[in-house]
């Protein structure tokens, strides 16, 4: 990967990582898609490529003008080879992503700690209240708070570069 590469900041149109089988997808304006998966149920390749379709319905209006470049973490879901047949077909780009990486993860070093630290201390009766309070965070977020994500996620990948792709938090 080339440092020329890692300017694209115009480009970055989805990062997914999927936590606890929640799925975030977003991008340097917001939240394009978020799911909650019920209890009891599992992510595999087919329930990844259900939400990877409604991902795309969803992307064409809200952002028309961007080229989708999907940024998800190696879990197999996201690596099946029938997922990555049907994410080529839907013209995602996937960036690669290394093996054991949480540290270029956005969704894992940004996103999700400091929605957790929103949460912590709140007490949720039902799973759709804890769904209401995370759509609503969300919501309640400005553009500049995931810029910055994203701008991490470049300095962070500059770093990998810079160091051989070596982890980011050694």
């Amino acid at each position: 990967m080339q440092a020329q590469e890692l300017s694209f900041s115009e480009e970055i149109q989805s990062c997914c990582l999927c936590q606890k089988n929640d799925a975030v997808f977003w991008d340097s304006e917001g939240t394009v898609h978020i799911e909650f998966l019920k209890q009891g149920n599992t992510v595999n390749s087919e329930r990844y490529i259900s939400t990877m379709r409604k991902l795309s319905v969803r992307l064409k209006p809200l952002r028309p003008t961007k080229h989708a470049i999907l940024h998800h973490d190696n879990a197999r879901p996201h690596t099946s080879r029938q997922t990555e047949e049907t994410l080529h077909k839907m013209n995602f780009v996937v960036l690669s992503h290394p093996f054991y990486s949480t540290d270029l993860a956005p969704s894992d070093f940004y996103l999700f700690p400091k929605l957790m630290e929103h949460l912590r201390g709140n007490h949720y009766e039902r799973d759709e209240d804890v769904e209401a309070a995370v759509r609503h965070w969300f919501r309640h977020k400005c553009v500049d708070f995931f810029n910055d994500g994203m701008r991490q996620l470049v300095r962070r990948l500059q770093l990998c570069v810079d160091r051989n792709g070596d982890n980011v938090e050694k």
